[in-house]
This record gives structure tokens, sequence and C-alpha cells, in this order.
């Protein structure tokens, strides 16, 4: 610590001087007002050693008083004499940060160096303190920012029924308290027209401020096109990669966007896909319960963002009656329990399907809740490194 000391003129000079400066702490030690003043220009003090009878009784308010305007934030510790306890009480109350009792044998000066390093931690602790509540309100806000684009209601039609589920990450930081994490998932879904429903799921990497705003911007870009005329499903996910190349906020740090984008036509019974770097959908069979991963590993394209001209496919499937899908970012088969392997032990897409298999005869917000809540078990409680985005659709 760099120590600032004002102190009358006394013999416990000396002795300060030789007790402050120990454990690698420089203790700067001032008899004169005006050495003083210089010594408060300074900026790289860590605590501050007043004697409240410095430079004199009568002044040493005003000593206080300029080193609480000259160093906001450092603590200043007091020394009184016993018989100014009046006096003191008005230093308390202006915001002296500790004090200590001069007894006339000098022993007082033993317990310095630990009231100067305990009040020094305290006030580091209070700031780390405030810049945390900061930051978790960044985090909040971020959060609250992302969530607003997630849509609250979904489209039904023609005899199909939507539901959609986001989930922020959540760690234990503390063995105790869960902290809410910002991150970049994001679903949706719109009507084009009588016959055609519009699903998509999307990710973009990383978390918090960054991931939010490639996430807002993918959203918007959607927004604006969505109701051009694209031939398909590939068409469209072409034109969103190629823009989205072009976005500093999207490609800063290497950024980019996973995103499964699903066009269904209700009056045919059939859905088309396009995959960038995003899961593969899963068809539940209700009366069999059998579920299929719809598409293969080489109909994934790349991220979006990734690469500008890149040419996606477009994938198709039959929706039997009494039978749903899946569409889910990958927070969902990543969760894995604390002391596990995060690749080994993960939930997986086979925990997935288990969780759709039990779900299969509840009401579909149901077995949306439950799919969450096997994802969740198998963190122990700690919490899932990685928001979630989930969305089911129901052939009746």
């Amino acid at each position: 610590m760099n120590i600032l000391v004002g102190w009358e003129s006394s013999p416990e000079t000396e002795t300060l001087e030789l007790m402050l400066n120990v454990g690698g702490h420089e203790a700067t030690i001032c008899n004169e007002p005006t050495q003083y003043e210089a010594a408060l220009q300074a900026t790289d003090w860590d605590v501050v050693l007043l004697s409240l009878s410095f430079p004199s009784l009568e002044t040493s308010i005003e000593a206080f008083d300029a080193t609480k305007s000259s160093l906001p934030g450092i603590p200043i510790v007091g020394a009184a004499k016993s018989d100014n306890i009046t006096h003191l009480i008005q230093f308390v109350s202006q915001g002296l940060h500790s004090h200590v009792i001069r007894d006339e044998d000098g022993n007082f000066i033993m317990l310095l160096i630990s009231m100067l390093e305990a009040a020094n931690e305290n006030v580091k602790a209070l700031r780390a303190q405030v810049v945390a509540e900061r930051l978790s309100e960044e985090v909040d806000s971020v959060r609250k920012l992302q969530e607003s684009v997630i849509p609250d209601d979904l489209p039904a039609s023609n005899g199909y029924k939507v539901v959609g589920r986001y989930e922020p990450s959540e760690i234990r930081v503390d063995g105790q308290n869960m902290v809410v994490m910002a991150g970049g998932d994001y679903y949706d879904s719109f009507v084009l027209d009588e016959s055609r429903l519009v699903m998509l799921v999307g990710d973009a990497s990383g978390h918090g401020v960054k991931a939010c705003m490639s996430i807002m911007t993918m959203h918007t870009l959607i927004r604006m096109i969505r109701n051009n005329r694209y031939a398909n499903t590939a068409d469209f996910v072409n034109t969103v990669n190629d823009r989205l190349c072009k976005s500093d906020i999207v490609q800063d740090e290497g950024g980019f966007i996973t995103i499964i984008y699903c066009m269904l036509d209700t009056e045919a019974n059939r859905i088309e896909w396009t995959c960038a770097g995003h899961p593969l959908p899963l068809l539940q069979d209700l009366e069999t319960n059998e579920i299929t991963i719809l598409g293969h590993e080489d109909q994934i394209g790349l991220p979006l963002a990734v690469m500008e001209g890149w040419e996606y496919e477009c994938i198709s499937a039959e929706i039997p009656p009494n039978s749903r899908l899946l569409i889910y970012t990958d927070g969902l088969e990543e969760a894995f329990p604390p002391s596990g392997d995060a690749l080994a032990d993960q939930f997986g897409v086979e925990g997935i399907i288990e969780a759709m298999k039990e779900s299969k005869s509840l009401p579909l917000d149901d077995a949306m809740a439950l799919i969450f809540q096997k994802s969740s078990e198998i963190t122990e409680g700690k919490g899932r490194h990685d928001d979630t985005s989930v969305m089911m659709i129901e052939r009746e």
C-alpha cells in the first residue's frame, strides 16, 4: 500500500516511520500543512492515516475535508487522543472510515498497519461490489433487449399448434446464488399467407452485448424482407447470409449466427427448411412414439456471416397426422453436470429424444416444459451454461 500520513510533529513520528514501512508498504509522513497539501495532489495513495490533531486540533477538520475532496474514494483512518472523543464524533459523522484511540504509551501504533490494511481491503470490496452490481444491471438490460424480440404469442393455423420457449443461461457463481446471463438465442414465427407458416430458431455466437446485437441485427433484417417472395427457404437464407456478411456488428471478432429457417405448408402438410450451422429438427410420430432426425449432417450449411455467396440447401419432409416437430438451439443438448465432462456427459440429442418420448401423452405446453426440466436436471441445479430456445409444432 502507498500510505499518506498527516501527523503533527511529535516523538511518535519516528516510530510511525518504522512501523508503517514494512511488508512492502510505503508510508509518506507529512508534519507540515504545506507538505501535506502538496502530497494530496498525488493520485497513487491507497489509504490515508490522519491525526485528528493535525495540523492542530482546531484546524484538523479542514485537513480532513481537503483530504476527502482531493482523494475521493480513498479510505481515511483517524487517530484521536483519548481526551478528544467529542472531537472524534465530528469526524465520524462526516465520513471518517475508521479510527484508533491514541494511548499515552504509543501502543496504538502497533495496530495501525492492520487497520490500514483492513480499510484498504474493505474499500476494494465495496468497489468490486459496485462494479458487480453495475455489470449485473448491464447484463439485465441486454437480456431484456434480447428477450424483447422473442414473441409472446405464436400463430396457430389449419390444425397446427406452435409453442416456443426461451430460457437464459444461469450460472451458480458462489455456490448459492444464480446469475442470469445474457445471450444470443432467438426464435420467431409468423404467417406468410393463409397456408404458409414460418418458424425459425437462431443462435448468435458468444454472450452478452455482442451476441444480443448480432441477433437484433438478424431479427431486424428478417422482419424487413420476410414478405418478399422467395422461391424457397434456401433463397431466403442465402439473402440473409449475404447481407449479414456485410455487417460489422455480426462479424466483429469472428462472430456468426446459426439458424434453422422453416416454412410449413399447412394445406399440403409439408415442411421445408434450411439449416445454417444449426442442429437438425426432430420429428415425433405420436402414434408409434418413434422420433426421427430430419436431414443429414451434410445438409447443414455454414453458419451465417461466415462466407458470402454460400449456397444453402432446401430440405423438405411430410408432416404426418398426430405428430410433433422440435427445433432448438444447442443450449438444450449441451447441458451437462458440473462434475462431468462437457462433451461426454452432456444431455445430448439422446436426452432430448428420451424426454420427447416421455412427454408423448402430455399437452404441447406441458411437453415443452418437461423437455426443459429434463435438460435442467442433468446440471444438478448448477444451471445451463448456454441460453436455450425451443419451438414445437404439433399437427393434430
